[in-house]
């Protein structure tokens, strides 16, 4: 159980309760619409898609001492990702010619795994809930569970508009380590560039 001074208690527990399934695909849209209103808009669909492509054990929650759902962080391994989902999925919810130029805009921000190193796939807090350091302890939990993985980094990529998040990755840890520029793509996914940073574990 963690606690702010200021504020109720909250509990950080592995994977995504049932019922928070569809909180969680809306909040994740929420956080990442700007970057993924081509790929996957409009809303509802969005939603839709990625309701159905959560993976549960690739994610850790933040939930209220009554059970409501307050954020959660994903992450990617070799064995699936927060956020999966294939071709199939896509095309449940776009239909089959949607699917394939959705793929492919998608496929472009597609980050493979590092050995020894765990990629985030996401973290949002809910708006009620920030200020609480709930996405602190969201950070240090993805940081525990790389060490129970035997892995000795944990990576992410913030965006170029994001400077708040960057603020919070830095704050907790987190060092530049290389810039991608999207170039001619930069309207189509609202940002320049994406910063990989990157923390040892257990520092």
């Amino acid at each position: 159980m963690s606690e702010d001074r200021n504020s109720a208690p909250f509990r950080i527990e592995a994977g995504l309760r049932s019922q928070h399934r569809n909180l969680a695909a809306r909040g994740y849209w929420r956080a990442f619409s700007r970057k993924l209103r081509y790929p996957l808009g409009p809303e509802p669909k969005a939603v839709a898609f990625i309701e159905r492509a959560i993976d549960p054990d690739h994610a850790i929650s933040a939930v209220s001492q009554n059970g409501d759902f307050l954020g959660v962080a994903g992450f990617k391994s070799p064995e699936g990702a927060f956020i999966g989902g294939g071709f199939r999925d896509l095309a449940a919810t776009f239909g089959w010619f949607g699917a394939t130029f959705r793929g492919l805009l998608i496929g472009i921000l597609e980050r493979d795994c590092e050995p020894g190193t765990l990629l985030m796939d996401g973290i949002f807090v809910e708006p009620h809930a920030r200020g609480r350091g709930i996405g602190k302890a969201l950070l240090k939990a993805i940081e525990s569970r790389a060490a129970a993985m035997g892995l000795h980094h944990v990576r992410l990529d913030v965006i170029d508009t994001n400077p708040r998040a960057r603020a919070l990755y830095e704050r907790e840890g987190f060092v530049e380590k290389s810039v991608q520029t999207l170039g001619p793509l930069s309207p189509v996914f609202g940002f320049s560039t994406a910063t990989q940073m990157t923390k040892p574990v257990g520092t």
